[in-house]
Order: C-alpha cells, then structure tokens, then sequence
C-alpha cells in the first residue's frame, strides 16, 4: 500500500528532527511552545489561533515526539464546523483530527487501521485554491484529503498546467513553471501513478547553486517553502538534488529557534518551522 502524503510528511520531519542536536533541539522546542495556546492550539503570523497552523504545529510536536494531550486536542477540534470550512482549513481539521488519534498511540499502526471515512465532495467547497479546483495544489490538498479518510481519488487531468519546459504552472495555459505547482502536481501523479524518476528534471533544473529553489524564475530570490517542498517531492521519487542545501536550510534558521521564510525576513512562525525541518529531513 502507497504511503499517504501526511505519513511521509511526518517521516520526513522525524528524520529532519534525529538530525538535531541537544541545543538546536531545546532552541527549536522553544520556539514552537512560543507558538502555542493555553488551548493546545497554534497562532498564525497575526498571534490568533488559527486551525491551518495547527496542522503544522501537531505535525511537529508528533515528529519531536513531545508529550500530547488528547483530550485538549479533541476540546479543540471539537469547537471545528466543518461544514464551513474551505477545502484548506477542511483538509487540515481532518489531519488534525488523525494526529489527535495518533497522540494516544503510534501513528503510523493507527493509520493502517483506519476505515473509509465519508467527506465532502470537492464540489461543496465554495472555496479552493486559485478558485480553481483542477489546478495543481487544489488536486494535491484533494487527494492528501481523500488519503486521510481512505477515500478514492481520481485525479484530474494536469496537462492544460504543463509549461514548455516540462514543469507545472499555477493555472491553466501558464507559461512560467511554479516551483509549488510543480511540487503539488508530482506528488498526485506519484502518488496516483507511481514515482517515475524521470519526471523530476523540470524540478532538478529549477535549483540554484546556493542548493534554495525561487518560487518563479522571476522571484527576488529563493525561499525556504519553495526549497522545502521541491527537495520533499526529490525525496519521494528518490532522487538527489543537483546541489547541497544544508547551507541553505542552515542560514534562515534564526536565533529565536524558528526559520525564516527568506533570507530578507527576520521573523518566524510555526509554518516556516515545519518546512525547515522538513527541509533538513531530505537531506
């Protein structure tokens, strides 16, 4: 059975967090306790609660193998109306909500235990991504949703998304690949098809030498979501990138413990965390 996107997103941050060492490791923990409410909950970069930053910080206390408290968990989850949730904050209740399972035992045994749980059709969501449910990342939020509640996933078709150079673009008929978008779509068609190793080079070229990836060639300069997300999906079809980014994950991590979402930022949250780590993960 294929893994699920969220056990391979949690595998991946355990391996970036063994990585750690017993001061980066207190420095980071601190960090992520900064972000957490009374509650049990995480705030986003506006210092509210927020459930889509959540998702982040439960992934990390899991991978840092920090001591969980179910029952707040589910007091928090229990106050969620799903039903007005758009197809983001939808898909992170429901990872919430197997991470709040999983704090009561191992999750990866939980997973393979799970039965078919009903969800919304992607048609409910009044809201998704680009306002456009075919594009790329909508696709890949769908299917990681439809992975969680063991339901099937039939992909949509992504060719009207190709650029010329083999990449994926953020909508239809886009000339310039997206780094995200391109991540998004080899993850469905890995997940959905197998991982074919020579599908990645579009991605392989996009990487500069400093080891970061630019969200767009004509980005300023690169980021850590962009680099994190693009040396994840290498990771998953196997394949090394073309240069070292340990120096480049290394250099937004800041003082406060977080990481930096670039080198012109200086300030971090639970979300830029998350990619750092798992960004160390793949390395």
């Amino acid at each position: 059975m294929q893994r699920s996107v969220t056990i391979k997103l949690l595998q991946t941050l355990q391996r970036g967090c063994s990585s750690l060492g017993e001061e980066a490791r207190e420095l980071i923990v601190g960090f992520l306790l900064s972000q957490r409410t009374e509650r049990g909950a995480y705030v986003n970069k506006q210092g509210e609660e927020d459930l889509y930053y959540t998702t982040f910080g439960w992934l990390l206390e899991s991978a840092l193998g920090l001591r969980q408290d179910a029952e707040a968990m589910e007091r928090y989850l229990a106050e969620v109306d799903l039903e007005s949730l758009d197809l983001v904050h939808y898909a992170a209740a429901v990872r919430c909500r197997l991470l709040q399972r999983g704090a009561k035992g191992r999750l990866s045994l939980l997973w393979q235990a799970l039965q078919r749980t009903p969800t919304r059709e992607l048609e409910s969501f009044r809201s998704v991504p680009n306002n456009d449910r075919e594009a790329p990342y909508t696709q890949f939020i769908w299917m990681s949703l439809c992975e969680d509640t063991r339901n099937d996933y039939q992909p949509a078709a992504l060719d009207a998304y190709r650029t010329s150079d083999g990449g994926y673009a953020n909508v239809k008929g886009g000339k310039e690949m997206a780094t995200n978008a391109t991540a998004a779509a080899l993850m469905v068609v890995g997940q959905s098809e197998g991982y074919d190793a020579a599908r990645v080079s579009p991605l392989l070229e996009a990487q500069e030498p400093s080891g970061g990836f630019r969200a767009t060639s004509v980005a300023p300069i690169p980021d850590l979501l962009s680099t994190a997300t693009a040396l994840f999906v290498l990771n998953c079809y196997g394949v090394r990138p073309r240069y070292e980014a340990a120096d480049f994950v290394e250099a937004h991590w800041l003082e406060s413990g977080g990481f930096a979402a670039t080198l012109l930022d200086e300030k971090s949250d639970v979300e830029y965390l998350f990619y750092g780590l798992l960004a160390l993960g793949t390395l």
